[in-house]
């Protein structure tokens, strides 16, 4: 049997001992917080576990019977931190300080899941190996770029920003 067939035979089972995983890490925070009586981060929890659900229905109606991966789950944690941290610059606008801290506690408990977030010299480092590998020239090559620093770094670091300065790069 050769090497990649039984490649393909175990990645589905590691695919989801990981996204079990981090799921699991996910209830059992959820459980202990419950006990702790920590009600920001039980409402955060549950919050993040809907969304991951509703990924997962989405999913299956792909055909995706397992549900969403580690990497989507990390996409889903990223986009909730990013619309909380919209939230917090709308509420410290609109002089409402009490509701932009309830936004930075939930801030606090989604990032306890995620991955430790590259700095801009990582980032810089990380868009320049990702143009080496790729051989991307122009702009044309961006989403190759792109897909190879979604692929390694998920959910550890800003793609919005990262993209800016790839698209900077490639067009210097």
């Amino acid at each position: 049997m050769r090497r990649s067939a039984i490649w393909s035979n175990v990645r589905p089972f590691i695919t989801a001992k990981l996204t079990q995983m981090l799921r699991d890490r996910l209830r059992d925070a959820l459980k202990s917080s419950m006990k702790e009586k920590k009600q920001v981060a039980v409402s955060t929890l549950r919050l993040i576990l809907t969304a991951v659900k509703d990924r997962d229905i989405a999913a299956r109606s792909k055909g995706n019977d397992d549900g969403i991966s580690d990497v989507d789950i990390l996409q889903v944690l990223q986009t909730m931190v990013r619309q909380r941290h919209e939230s917090i610059a709308m509420y410290t606008q609109g002089n409402r300080p009490e509701l932009a801290a309830r936004e930075a506690e939930e801030i606090t408990v989604i990032e306890g899941f995620m991955p430790r977030q590259l700095d801009e010299a990582e980032i810089a480092a990380a868009i320049a190996a990702a143009i080496d590998e790729t051989g991307a020239g122009s702009i044309k090559d961006m989403g190759k770029a792109m897909g190879v620093l979604r692929e390694r770094f998920a959910g550890q670091m800003d793609f919005g920003k990262a993209s800016a300065e790839l698209k900077a790069r490639l067009t210097a």
